[in-house]
C-alpha cells in the first residue's frame, strides 16, 4: 500500500520576513505596493520569496484585508489578437504583486456581461478591470456597486463609474477620416463588425468628418453583426464593390477587416493604394508587414492593460485615487495603403 507523501508545512509570509531581514509589513508592501519600497530592497524580497517557494494565502487575506486579492478582467475579446497586448501589459504588472488575475469573456449579452460581473463580485476582489464601456444602465449600476476600484479601459468617451483608462475612439476615426479625405479619397466606406460602443464612437467621429466635407453617404456603412475577422473584411469589401462601385476608400473598424479588405482588393485587381485606400484600427504587428503596409491608428494597448492594474493597485493599496480618466492618446501611422500622390 503507497503511503501518501507529506505535505510541507507551508511558508507563511512571517518566514518570508524572517529570511530576508525585514518585518511582514515590509514584504507585504513590496509584493502589493512595489513602488513604495527601494528596488534593492525589492529585488531582494523577491529573490528570498522565490527561493523559499512563498505563496500567498488569498483565503487568509480575503479574512485579513476583505478582499481576496484577485483581479477580474471581463472582456468581449480575449482571443483577439489586439488583446493580446492588453494582456501582457496587465500580466506585467500584476507579477511583482500578490494580485492574481482572473479572466472571463463576455459577447455584447447584458446578461452575460451581469452573470460574470456578478461572479467576479462574489469572490471579494481587489479590483475590476472592464474591457469598453457598454452605456448599459444596469451594468453601469453593478459596476457603480461594486465594493472594489473598477477600471474601465480602452475608451474615454463616457463619464466611467469609478475610473478609466484608454483613448478617445471618436477623436481617432475623425484623423483617420481626414487622413483619407487629404489623400484625395472621396467615397469613403466603413467597415466593421458589431456595433459596440466603441465602434459606434467610431462612426461618430467619421460621420462628423465626412458630413462637414459634404461627403457622408450613409449607404458606405457597411458591417455585420458578428465578430470582426479577416474573412469578414474581404466579405464587406466584395458587399461594398458590388453595391457602390465607385467607392474608393475604407475605413475598418481593426486592422483584421483592413487585411481582408486589401486581400479582396487583390483579387479583384484594384490597385492600393491608387485605386482604393484602405485604414485600419489598432495598428497590429502584421499591419506594417502587409504589402501594401497598411496604414492604421496606433493604440496603445500594452500600457493601457499595464495602468489599469497600477491604477486598481494604487486606490487600493493606499485608498487615494489616481486621476479618474487617463487618456493615452493614440497616433495614425500612415503607411503603403492610403500613400496615394495628390
Amino acid at each position: 500500500m503507497r503511503r501518501r507523501r507529506q505535505r510541507q508545512d507551508k511558508v507563511t509570509l512571517s518566514d518570508v520576513a524572517q529570511k530576508a531581514g525585514v518585518s511582514a509589513i515590509t514584504v507585504s508592501r513590496a509584493l502589493r505596493e512595489p513602488d513604495k519600497v527601494s528596488p534593492q530592497l525589492r529585488d531582494a524580497i523577491l529573490k528570498v520569496v522565490e527561493e523559499m517557494g512563498y505563496v500567498p494565502d488569498l483565503a487568509a487575506r480575503a479574512l485579513a484585508s476583505k478582499n481576496s486579492g484577485l483581479v477580474g478582467v471581463l472582456s468581449p475579446g480575449l482571443t483577439t489578437h489586439a488583446f493580446l497586448a492588453l494582456i501582457r501589459g496587465i500580466e506585467d504588472r500584476v507579477r511583482p504583486s500578490d494580485l492574481r488575475i482572473q479572466y472571463a469573456s463576455s459577447d455584447s449579452d447584458t446578461e452575460d456581461q451581469l452573470r460574470q460581473l456578478r461572479f467576479f463580485m462574489s469572490q471579494n476582489p481587489a479590483g475590476l478591470i472592464h474591457v469598453g464601456q457598454t452605456g448599459d444602465p444596469a451594468i453601469e449600476d453593478l459596476l457603480r456597486r461594486a465594493p472594489c476600484p473598477v477600471v474601465e479601459i480602452m475608451d474615454i468617451s463616457r463619464q466611467p463609474t469609478d475610473m478609466a483608462i484608454g483613448i478617445d475612439h471618436r477623436l481617432a476615426a475623425e484623423t483617420a477620416t481626414r487622413h483619407l479625405i487629404e489623400k484625395g479619397y472621396r467615397r469613403i466606406a466603413m467597415l466593421g463588425g458589431a456595433w459596440d460602443l466603441r465602434a459606434r464612437r467610431r462612426l461618430e467621429g467619421f460621420k462628423a468628418v465626412l458630413e462637414a466635407a459634404g461627403l457622408f453617404d450613409p449607404a458606405l456603412v457597411l458591417s455585420v453583426d458578428s465578430s470582426s475577422s479577416v474573412g469578414l473584411g474581404s466579405h464587406l469589401l466584395d458587399r461594398l464593390v458590388t453595391e457602390a462601385p465607385d467607392a474608393d476608400a475604407a475605413f475598418c473598424h481593426n486592422d483584421d477587416v483592413a487585411l481582408g479588405a486589401l486581400f479582396e482588393c487583390q483579387r479583384r485587381g484594384l490597385a492600393v493604394p491608387t485605386d482604393f485606400g484602405i485604414c485600419g484600427f489598432n495598428d497590429l504587428e502584421y499591419a506594417g508587414f502587409a504589402f501594401p503596409s497598411i496604414t492604421s491608428i496606433r493604440v496603445p494597448r500594452y500600457e493601457i492593460g499595464y495602468r489599469a492594474v497600477d491604477m486598481i493597485i494604487r486606490a487600493s493599496g493606499s485608498g487615494t485615487y489616481p486621476a479618474k480618466i487617463v487618456d493615452l492618446g493614440y497616433q495614425l501611422v500612415a503607411r503603403g495603403s492610403t500613400a496615394r500622390q495628390t
